[in-house]
């Protein structure tokens, strides 16, 4: 049986979507080439959100077959539809002669023109992970809906990634039996830690910040950001006022002036700056608990419970979290909270200030919840549907 080609269109190398990637070509099952969009992205990446260049410690290009097509945009870049155009895309799929096309994000020039060039003639398919949280009722949300219907046309089907997800696409014109489930998903074992070095490492750097083994720890990874809405775990943290268990905020962002500012000479708050991939699993562990506090508008998934959880811990999400209405089971291992609700995130904390055990607990419910959300299950997915 001849195995297919699936043409996949990516803007750039992506540290949770590379390793999948080379998974799939592994399987054997298909045979994936990935088309890189953002050229000028070979030449290191800088993040205006953590304010500086960004070169993963991870491997983003081994273990699969791609290409970097031109991109000649005169702002080059994925922060607007015209900052990726590549006139030579179609013709460089075209000439590979796939079975199937996979396209992640439709909103750049050369994404949408390739979904409307090989519609007709290969299947086309959708990834992306949006969702309806943040919409508001009004003209505005009603001809986007109309756009969106007219965009999603070009698609013979869509690989969802959650239950937000699902909602989002049967609203803009998919059909049930053109979706397909295949689970928004990191790389699990990479976070494993079979001879316990990073439990390890994680206790030193704790000791170096003066945190104690038998304190607890509220963590915050990612971008200090609005979106992500750290100001409002640092209120409730201090609501809360735990004598034995400390706040970590780990990352960068434009909010980290104020976060210090408010967070003053509060022995048990502290600041680490970004990290990359690879310390990452020791530093999930320095905490008892992950909090997403996100009050949007943008927060479509939130992949940090993902990591959490792949290191058993419990985690505490908002309601504008993609993931939290389906990563998260209240009372089992972790809790969800009304986003903006800095008196029921106080709460959720208060529930471990008052049982510590419940970490413990929480943690191994989310190991067991996670594992079924892996790469395998999205490459099981796309091997069965295209």
């Amino acid at each position: 049986m001849k195995m297919k080609k699936l043409a996949i269109i990516s803007s750039h190398p992506i540290q949770y979507n590379a390793p999948m990637f080379a998974l799939l070509a592994a399987r054997g099952v298909v045979q994936p080439k990935v088309f890189y969009t953002w050229s000028q992205s070979r030449e290191g990446l800088f993040d205006k959100d953590f304010g500086r260049a960004i070169q993963w410690d991870i491997p983003l290009l081994d273990g699969y077959e791609y290409e970097f097509v031109e991109n000649v945009a005169a702002q080059p870049g994925p922060g607007s539809f015209k900052g990726i155009d590549c006139p030579a895309l179609n013709e460089r799929i075209h000439q590979w002669k796939p079975d199937a096309l996979l396209v992640y994000g439709w909103n750049y020039k050369a994404h949408l023109g390739a979904m409307r060039y090989f519609k007709g003639k290969v299947p086309v398919y959708f990834r992306g992970d949006s969702t309806l949280l943040d919409e508001a009722p009004g003209l505005k949300t009603m001809a986007r809906r109309l756009f969106l219907r007219w965009v999603y046309s070009y698609c013979d089907g869509a690989f969802y990634v959650g239950q937000n997800n699902k909602a989002y696409f049967l609203k803009h014109g998919f059909r049930p039996s053109e979706l397909f489930f295949a689970p928004h998903a990191i790389d699990n074992r990479r976070f494993d830690d079979p001879d316990g070095s990073y439990s390890r490492k994680a206790l030193d750097m704790r000791g170096n910040i003066r945190i104690a083994p038998d304190e607890g720890v509220f963590l915050f990874v990612g971008k200090l950001e609005p979106k992500k809405d750290p100001l409002l775990l640092l209120d409730a943290f201090t609501q809360v006022n735990p004598a034995k268990w400390h706040l970590l905020f780990v990352g960068n962002g434009m909010l980290e002036n104020e976060l210090k500012q408010r967070a003053g000479k509060l022995p048990r708050v502290h600041f680490m700056d970004f990290q990359n991939q690879s310390a990452m699993p020791a530093v999930y562990r320095m905490g008892e608990v992950l909090v997403l506090p996100s009050s949007g508008p943008g927060e479509t998934w939130g992949l940090v419970l993902n990591e959490a959880m792949a290191c058993g811990r419990a985690v505490v999400g908002s309601t504008k979290c993609g993931a939290s209405a389906d990563l998260i089971t209240n009372g089992k291992n972790g809790f969800t909270f009304e986003a903006g609700n800095v008196h029921q995130l106080a709460s959720a904390l208060q529930q471990f200030v008052s049982k510590p055990e419940l970490a413990t607990a929480f943690g191994h419910e989310s190991k067991r919840i996670i594992a079924g959300w892996s790469f395998e299950a999205i490459a099981e997915s796309i091997e069965k549907n295209i």
